[in-house]
């Protein structure tokens, strides 16, 4: 199995949120702090770009066209050609909190959660929550969440699986996908090394995880919490992941530029030190052979 940068320096800060748009062949992804929008043809290489102002999350193609993005507190409609933003709903007012990762399930209905203020060298703890979007509008689903990260539901659609990263969990919920109900939350998951992040699934309903400070991703079976397999990615601070390509055989993991950070006093620490790669964001590919759905 081999890995490869295929995009070396093409954002400034944290590289995160990819997805792979199958109708058009085309890598999404954002570069938070920068508040750029990424999207990236590999049928030819080329990389496109929109800046906006303020921190962007994430970026899932809209089915009535366009894309909804997450920027800063509120969830927004962003049509490509014209570069119009307009904001949907927006949470958490008058509050320093940020909307994080984000993904739709099967309905097409949008899953996000918010984080709080981060500072130097330090993030304010259980301000966010997971939040889920559709046409009859927002709905909350948790609270006290430090850092809303990767997000997952299983074949059947009957579990949905969240991580809060600095409790270095994975947790699992029975889902209704027709209600959009989550209930019955339980541990699936204890990551050992380096802090979980943004994650995908495969056919065989086993999480692939960027682990965040280990420059890693590493494929779980959720049922038993045990480690199945692991990349070695060469950036010490992997941020996401995704399936992509042709056939979906490829994997394809963000990875964060610049990242001084520990948490408040007796809660985990994420990282104080900058690696040595380069100072921007690479992306990289491996071929797995794990095809998602």
């Amino acid at each position: 199995m081999s890995v490869e940068v295929v995009l070396k320096n093409s954002a400034r800060t944290t590289g995160e949120g990819p997805h792979w748009d199958e109708e058009t062949g085309t890598l999404l992804y954002v570069d938070i702090w920068e508040g750029d929008i990424h999207r990236w043809r590999s049928s030819t290489g080329v990389d496109e770009k929109i800046h906006l102002e303020g921190p962007v999350s994430f970026i899932v193609p809209s089915k009535t066209g366009g894309y909804i993005i997450g920027k800063n507190r509120s969830i927004c409609h962003l049509e490509w050609d014209t570069e119009k933003v307009t904001p949907l709903h927006t949470v958490e007012e008058e509050t320093t909190d940020r909307f994080n990762d984000g993904k739709c399930d099967k309905n097409g209905r949008l899953w996000a959660g918010t984080m709080g203020k981060e500072f130097k060298d330090s993030i304010e703890l259980e301000r966010g929550c997971l939040y889920s979007f559709d046409s009859s509008g927002l709905r909350s689903h948790m609270d006290k969440v430090s850092i809303s990260n990767g997000i997952a539901w299983t074949l059947d659609n009957k579990t949905m699986y969240f991580i809060d990263s600095p409790l270095k969990k994975i947790y699992a919920f029975d889902y209704d996908a027709e209600t959009g109900n989550i209930s019955n939350r339980r541990d699936a998951v204890d990551v050992a090394n380096g802090y979980p992040d943004g994650m995908t699934i495969d056919m065989e309903d086993k999480l692939w995880v960027a682990c965040f400070s280990a420059g890693r991703v590493v494929r779980y079976d959720p049922n038993t919490g045990e480690e199945l397999q692991v990349i070695e990615i060469p950036s010490k601070r992997t941020t996401s992941c995704c399936f992509g390509g042709d056939n979906f055989e490829d994997l394809y993991v963000t990875s964060c530029a610049k990242h001084e950070r520990k948490l408040h006093e007796n809660t985990h620490q994420l990282q104080q030190e900058h690696s040595g790669l380069a100072s921007c964001l690479q992306f990289y590919t491996t071929y797995i052979g794990f095809t998602r759905r």
